[in-house]
């Protein structure tokens, strides 16, 4: 098996990656439950999976108590969970890799429970989710019907904003290598991109111009704190996650993806629409279009591609010059010597699907490394 393009080095931003297999950020619901801090467990997982000059992307994680919508995710806005990521990033560290922390609020995709007091979740609109099938997951575990949001005032869009720059600051006091601006699955920044989820009359909303201000601000403002060259961002065009999903993609996300370009970040993050239900389902769409065969061309700077790829498929898009590396999910969680699998053309382990989510070290930290590895 020989993955020539997949085995290359390659500039992202201002680090040299040594390899093209990332692994993508992975909600696993496994941090202290009182205080949302990464704890050992958890940095015992990151660097099981870290490789000299490879590139892990953290799961999603929280800028604010307010941004939450699932138990046990970590945080990123008290100084508890800054010192519990720098036990991760250490893990990470040693064994030569690089690590970018996630940003992320979740919006609408929240309940009351999550939520400071009680209150309900904000949103760009006072808009739910409706779909037939999603429920919302409360503090406790328990699933719920979605709660109608509240729409956030304008003054308060910018304080978001802040959260964002804010949790920068932070990843960067963790150690973190650059951070990645979650603007996909239907969460908060691509609450305000697309037009059913945004019916803002205020300059965040109506035109697409307006509609991208919000990704545009909070980019500007991780800029602001580490350089473009530390930071990504990742988005869903044609995803189904949590309720979203623009009536036609191509215009909103040309112009996002051409005002990005102007910007000279580390990467670009596309999720393929084949693996477009963010963990919850295994989603496999037929006659669908490829997020980066349609984007590769607007867009000059890296792009990594996510979403049910295999070696073959992975070292064939990169050859294809579709995309320059390709992020690892599900395999990554249940083959922690991924890379090495692949180049090697050892078997990987499947993955359980019922361990994805909550829990302790089984289906987490258990997985085996191949058994050729100690002497390969």
């Amino acid at each position: 098996m020989n993955f020539p393009h997949l085995f290359s080095p390659l500039q992202v931003g201002a680090y040299r990656l040594a390899h093209r297999v990332v692994m993508a950020p992975l909600t696993r619901m496994r941090a202290e439950r009182l205080s949302f801090a990464p704890r050992p467990l958890n940095a015992e997982y990151y660097g099981q999976r870290a490789t000299p000059g490879g590139l892990l992307i953290a799961e999603a994680t929280p800028v604010t108590m307010a941004g939450r919508g699932n138990p046990g995710v970590p945080g990123i806005y008290s100084q508890t969970q800054i010192e519990g990521w720098r036990g991760v990033v250490d893990a990470v560290h040693a064994k030569g890799g690089l690590i970018f922390l996630q940003l992320w609020h979740v919006g609408r995709v929240s309940h009351s429970s999550h939520q400071p007091g009680g209150v309900l979740p904000v949103a760009p609109s006072a808009v739910p989710i409706t779909n037939e099938g999603m429920l919302a997951m409360t503090s406790d575990g328990k699933m719920v019907p979605y709660e109608t949001p509240r729409a956030l005032e304008t003054e308060e869009v910018g304080q978001v904003v802040e959260a964002f720059r804010q949790a920068a600051e932070n990843a960067k006091e963790a150690g973190f290598d650059g951070v990645e601006i979650h603007g996909a699955n239907g969460y908060l920044v691509e609450q305000f991109l697309q037009s059913h989820t945004n019916l803002r009359t205020d300059q965040y909303g109506g035109s697409i111009e307006n509609r991208t201000r919000f990704l545009l601000e909070i980019t500007q403002a991780a800029i602001g704190v580490w350089g473009a060259g530390r930071v990504g961002v990742r988005l869903s065009p044609y995803g189904i996650a949590n309720g979203s999903g623009e009536a036609d993609p191509m215009p909103l996300y040309t112009h996002v993806v051409k005002t990005l370009d102007q910007l000279g970040l580390a990467y670009l993050h596309f999720i393929e629409p084949r693996s477009s239900g963010a963990g919850r389902a295994e989603v496999n769409w037929q006659n669908v279009p490829s997020a980066m065969v349609l984007f590769r061309p607007l867009w000059r700077g890296v792009l990594i591609s996510a979403g049910g790829f295999t070696g073959e498929t992975a070292e064939a898009a990169i050859a294809q010059g579709h995309a320059d590396a390709i992020a690892f999910g599900r395999v990554f969680i249940s083959n922690p010597d991924l890379p090495r699998r692949l180049q090697q053309g050892f078997p990987l382990t499947p993955y359980n699907r019922a361990t994805f989510y909550g829990g302790e070290a089984a289906g987490y930290t258990d997985y085996p490394v191949h058994g050729d590895m100690a002497t390969a």
